[in-house]
């Protein structure tokens, strides 16, 4: 469970966006873990605290980012997102957590479901301690074996025509070991084959892994569509990505100071394979870093790119919108 470390609010809310983007990847059932007790000053009067998916949706769209896709890639996370996408009326109003039971249908919102591959080497009973110094905690549903949980994933997928990727998944060397590794590449190969049998999109997970991650897809086959959620490659990996027909989703760090190697893989990457996400609430843009995130969050990153790539901003909206459809549908 993600600790609560943020005791400031969300970032400011931007001007809107001239044209409506999709925010491709966030947590929206992560979000209020991450939030101090009470709300900051500042913060809307008229949402719930923490705020709902209603609230979160209502802020995002008066920021231009109008639909969202929502993942859930560990186990009680994936039956959320299933059976939130997957409801039949209007959005969930304000409950104390965020993975309060679903009661209501949330039209702008589309599902990615899969094992996480740091949750794969513990449904593996892998206890590896990787580069990350991290000491592994599994917990209760991590008793379901790996093949069971990826198979759970495979049922909630198959049955709801809300889910739209499989994801996410791929390999993490920054937090296992050897036994870790093969764990995790044989789980991202079961998710390619299950992606491919359902004619869903693919979203990877990809950290300190690339040429592993790169290898595997290569090897098996990449989905038609294949997503690098949270792009963290160079320039000479988004030529693979752009060679490979493979979309690159940038997030928060595109805007960190440090990360030149991800402004320069932007500039090269076709505008027909960019993608827009927030991974909220994690990784959110400067300056606001350390502030949780949120899907209204992902048009400061949109503004940041237009102005990095010295285009027009509404240009580059229409094409991560025309993009977004491309890869998951309509919502």
């Amino acid at each position: 469970m993600a600790k609560r470390i943020r005791e400031r609010g969300f970032p400011t809310d931007p001007e809107p966006l001239p044209v409506p983007v999709v925010d491709n990847h966030t947590h929206l059932d992560h979000i209020a873990a991450v939030l101090p007790a009470k709300a900051p000053e500042g913060e809307p009067s008229d949402y719930a605290w923490p705020p709902s998916v209603a609230d979160h949706l209502a802020r995002a769209a008066a920021a231009g980012v109008d639909r969202v896709v929502q993942v859930g890639c560990d186990l009680p996370s994936a039956r959320w997102t299933a059976e939130l996408v997957g409801a039949t009326v209007a959005p969930m109003s304000g409950a104390t957590s965020q993975r309060s039971r679903p009661q209501q249908r949330v039209a702008r919102v589309v599902g990615a479901l899969a094992i996480h591959p740091n949750e794969a080497t513990l449904h593996a009973g892998i206890d590896e301690v990787g580069p990350d110094g991290l000491v592994p905690e599994p917990a209760g549903h991590h008793a379901v074996g790996l093949g069971d949980a990826i198979a759970e994933i495979a049922d909630l997928a198959k049955s709801n025509d809300r889910i739209r990727a499989i994801g996410e998944t791929g390999m993490d060397l920054f937090r296992t070991g050897p036994r870790g590794e093969q764990a995790q590449r044989d789980s991202f190969r079961a998710h390619i084959a299950l992606a491919k049998e359902l004619g869903l999109a693919l979203q990877i997970h990809d950290r300190d892994a690339h040429a592993q991650v790169i290898e595997v897809l290569l090897a098996d086959g990449a989905p038609e569509l294949t997503v690098f959620h949270c792009f963290s490659g160079d320039a000479e990996m988004a030529r693979v990505c752009a060679e490979n027909g493979w979309y690159l989703s940038f997030a928060g760090p595109v805007t960190f100071k440090a990360n030149d190697h991800l402004r320069a893989a932007l500039a090269v990457a076709p505008r027909e394979l960019i993608l827009l996400e927030t991974d909220a609430p994690y990784l959110t843009p400067h300056p606001y870093r350390g502030q949780p995130n949120a899907p209204f969050a992902a048009a400061h990153t949109a503004r940041f790119m237009a102005a990095h790539l010295g285009e027009d901003l509404a240009t580059l909206c229409a094409r991560i919108a025309a993009n977004s459809e491309r890869v998951y549908g309509n919502w």
